[in-house]
């Protein structure tokens, strides 16, 4: 009996011997009154054991069967699924192995099993969040993980992630290269999907915006004194669409993409594992199929405004012209132009007036191609074929002197050494010359 029973017991035992009414009763015990007389028969007829439930002690019917938890342990003892949480474990149990389980019961036993451990929370200062924004597409967070994603069994990938700052709306794509055209394929991507957002905010990584270069013994100007830097190719490319690009000052500012990571980090890891992906082809098929589906139906939340703030792709927005390596070049008076080494002719018929020593628009596309804009107009282009550099002759052997082996010069040049290391007088001899039957002067 707890100690509850006994305090319950005393004040039906007053009520029994009429020291307090019914209602007194009822009120203290937090009962109704019709309860306090159901109990107060039981106890004169049963007596003090009135009060114990008659089903304590007995094992629940709704409890999981020995037979049961020992299926449920050989599926999660397996290594594929190491360092699976109860919530995430009872999600897998039910999809692949048709184990229907609450993830609080289920965390009950793999702590009893020592396959999880139990962690108080513990109490940390409140920190304030931003405010999500109203719609969605108003502003995109954008960063990018290099976790080791496929635990050693494949190559090193990196994840880039776009996340909706109003509803958590995830677009993501596994790379090779945290590179300008990696970050560009994905931003076509997301833009052929949902259209063009307010802003994206990512950053301030040398991909997004150029640094200024200072000598190490200079000190950097301020922002507002410096000349205008140009842009990157991502930020000429987002000029040309028409979208913003705002730079965090922290990790803490964009702190949306940043917990999206630690998301990421614990079970697409584990799914990659389940899945047996070792290749960036595999982990983007799985990321396409199952996490990015699992993650925009669980974790999308509805925005404060049910508008869209993305805008459609015009005639004016041409993606593969704007999410491609850009250079300027002068065209040579034959009409070629040089990219990284290589010459380019350029081919129109007629040739349009002024092209000669003017300025064009080369584009390295994300295909590979080359195309070359002069004014309005492309030029259909062609590539130059390298020049073949003849193999530079080999010098003809000297002829050896056929008395004393030597190179005909060398006898001259000993000569003229012999002269030059010939020994003078010694000071002691020069000094003991008789110097005044010389002559002051020649005559």
């Amino acid at each position: 009996m707890t100690q509850q029973d006994r305090d319950r017991l005393v004040v039906l035992r007053k009520t029994e011997k009429r020291l307090i009414t019914q209602g007194q009763a009822a009120q203290e015990l937090s009962i109704s009154v019709r309860q306090v007389r159901r109990q107060v028969r039981a106890l004169k007829t049963r007596g003090d054991k009135a009060l114990i439930h008659g089903l304590r002690g007995l094992p629940s019917k709704r409890r999981i069967s020995e037979e049961k938890q020992a299926q449920i342990l050989a599926v999660l003892s397996q290594e594929v699924y190491r360092g699976f949480g109860p919530t995430l474990a009872s999600e897998y149990l039910r999809d692949k192995h048709q184990v229907k389980i609450g993830r609080e019961a289920l965390r009950q036993i793999m702590i009893a099993a020592g396959l999880w451990r139990a962690r108080r929370e513990k109490v940390e200062a409140v920190h304030q969040w931003r405010p999500r924004r109203s719609c969605r597409g108003e502003m995109v967070q954008w960063d990018t993980s290099d976790h080791d994603w496929l635990e050693g069994r494949g190559e090193k990938l990196y994840l880039i992630h776009m996340i909706d700052d109003a509803t958590s709306e995830l677009t993501a794509r596994f790379a090779r290269h945290d590179s300008t055209e990696e970050n560009m394929r994905l931003v076509w991507q997301y833009l052929e999907r949902h259209g063009r957002p307010g802003s994206f905010y990512t950053d301030k990584a040398s991909l997004f915006r150029t640094a200024p270069k200072v000598r190490r013994d200079q000190k950097a100007l301020p922002r507002d004194e410096r000349e205008p830097l140009p842009p990157t190719q991502i930020g000429r490319a987002l000029q040309e669409l028409g979208i913003v690009w705002q730079g965090a000052h922290s990790p803490q500012a964009k702190g949306r993409v940043e917990r999206s990571f630690q998301t990421a980090q614990d079970r697409l890891v584990k799914g990659l594992r389940v899945a047996g992906a070792c290749t960036a082809d595999q982990a983007n098929r799985y990321l396409e199929e199952h996490f990015l589906p699992w993650w925009n139906q669980h974790l999308v939340v509805a925005a404060a405004n049910p508008a869209d703030a993305h805008r459609p792709l015009g005639a004016q927005h041409n993606l593969v012209a704007s999410l491609s390596r850009v250079e300027t070049r002068q065209v040579d008076n034959d009409y070629t132009v040089p990219l990284d080494g290589k010459k380019y002719r350029l081919v129109a018929k007629p040739m349009p007036a002024g092209l000669r020593g003017a300025t064009v628009r080369m584009e390295q596309r994300l295909d590979g191609s080359v195309a070359v804009r002069f004014r309005d107009r492309y030029l259909q282009v062609e590539a130059c074929a390298v020049p073949t550099k003849a193999a530079p002759l080999a010098p003809p052997p000297k002829a050896a002197s056929s008395r004393s082996g030597r190179v005909p010069g060398e006898a001259s040049r000993a000569a003229i050494r012999s002269l030059l290391n010939k020994r003078g007088l010694p000071v002691w001899k020069a000094a003991q010359i008789d110097r005044t039957r010389t002559p002051d002067r020649l005559d």
